[in-house]
C-alpha cells in the first residue's frame, strides 16, 4: 500500500512518519505542500510540526494548501487520512474532523510518554487494536486542548466517535479527556499523541504506535465493521 505523508513549511516529523509506513510494511510517498496531484497514494498521513509557523491558528494556513483540495475530495470519498498533532489541527480547521485545538490548559509546552485509552477499534486506523486496550506513545504540543461544544462532544460521545482517552493524566486540558476522534464513516482520524514516535523500543517508549499503521496496511482498509482483531504491540485491559 502506498501511503503519502505530506510536507507543509515548518513540518517537522515527516520523516518519522515515513518511517512508521515503512516499519509497517507498506511504501511511503512524499507529498508536498504545493501538491495538485496525490500520486496515486492509497492513504494519507498529515504529520505533526509547526506549518506555517502556527500563524494565525494552528493548521489554519495549512489548511489551505493546494494539497488539501486534493486530499478533502479523496476523504470524502473514503480514502483513509491520519492526522497527527499538527496534522490533527489542521483535519480540524479543513472541517474534516469537528471542533478545534486551542493553547494547553497549563499554558505551556508539554513533552512527555502519554497513556492512552483506544475506544474506537472500527477505524481504519485502529482495527489492529482490542476493545479498551491501553497504549503509551509521546505526546509533545504546546496547543493541543481540544474543544468543542457540548452538543458537538455529545454527539461524539453517543456516535462512539471519541477514538483515544487520556488516561494517567490529561496532558493539555482537553474536553473529556479527549485525545484523538474520528468522523462519521472511520477513515478520517485524528489524535495529538504521536504514534510514529512509538515504533521502535530504541527511539521510543515502545511499539505501541505501530498499530495505528499495521492496521491499515495489514488488513486494508475496507476490512468489514465489527472484525476485530488484538495487536501484538498492544495491551488490552
Amino acid at each position: 500500500m502506498r501511503v503519502g505523508v505530506v510536507t507543509f513549511p515548518g513540518t517537522l516529523d515527516d520523516i518519522d512518519a515515513a518511517r512508521a509506513v515503512r516499519y509497517a510494511g507498506g511504501e511511503a510517498v512524499a507529498l508536498w505542500h504545493g501538491d495538485h496531484d496525490l500520486r496515486g497514494v492509497d492513504a494519507v498521513v498529515l504529520p505533526g510540526g509547526f506549518s506555517y509557523g502556527d500563524y494565525l491558528r494552528c493548521g489554519a494556513i495549512a489548511r489551505f494548501a493546494p494539497v488539501m483540495s486534493e486530499i478533502i475530495d479523496a476523504a470524502e470519498r473514503g480514502m483513509p487520512v491520519l492526522g497527527i498533532c499538527n496534522g490533527f489541527q489542521i483535519l480540524c480547521e479543513a472541517h474534516l474532523l469537528p471542533g478545534a485545538l486551542v493553547r494547553n490548559e497549563s499554558l505551556h509546552f508539554v513533552c512527555r510518554d502519554q497513556g492512552l485509552r483506544v475506544e474506537n477499534v472500527d477505524t481504519a486506523w485502529t482495527r489492529g487494536f482490542a476493545p479498551n486496550a491501553e497504549i503509551v506513545v509521546p505526546v509533545k504540543n504546546g496547543e493541543g486542548g481540544y474543544i468543542a461544544d457540548e452538543a458537538t462532544l455529545d454527539r461524539l460521545e453517543g456516535e462512539g466517535r471519541v477514538v483515544f482517552r487520556y488516561i494517567g493524566g490529561n496532558p493539555n486540558g482537553s474536553r473529556r479527556d479527549i485525545a484523538g476522534i474520528t468522523n462519521a464513516a472511520g477513515n478520517v482520524v485524528g489524535l495529538m499523541p504521536h504514534p510514529e514516535h512509538a515504533i521502535d523500543p530504541l527511539t521510543g517508549p515502545g511499539t505501541d504506535g505501530l498499530g495505528l499503521f499495521t492496521a491499515l496496511l495489514e488488513r486494508g482498509h475496507r476490512k468489514p465493521r465489527g472484525q476485530r482483531a488484538a495487536c501484538p504491540n498492544t495491551a488490552a485491559t
